[in-house]
């Protein structure tokens, strides 16, 4: 019981660590990623670079790096909020 409890809190607060990491990803301005994304890529974040984790720069350079490993659906959303921030960027 206490073995199934203690890797119970430790995968919450790996859950925890990897939405506050996709959370501070979206408000910082150079790469911002959307609610979508954070969704769809935590799976992603925590097969493909948990490592990295809580660091977020890091988080992001792996994701970045891996991105040919990502699930469909990550890389799509991931794709777009990268395309929606370069037009921006280039508006300005």
């Amino acid at each position: 019981m206490t073995a199934y409890l203690t890797r119970t809190i430790r995968q919450a607060g790996i859950a925890l660590v990897v939405a506050v990491s996709f959370a501070a990803l979206s408000a910082t301005p150079s790469l911002a990623f959307s609610a979508e994304a954070q969704q769809m890529c935590t799976g992603d974040a925590f097969k493909l670079c948990s490592d990295e984790i809580p660091n977020i720069p890091k988080i992001t350079a792996c994701m970045m790096k891996k991105r040919a490993s990502l699930s469909t659906g990550c890389r799509a959303v991931m794709d777009r909020d990268l395309a929606q921030k370069s037009s921006k960027v280039a508006e300005q």
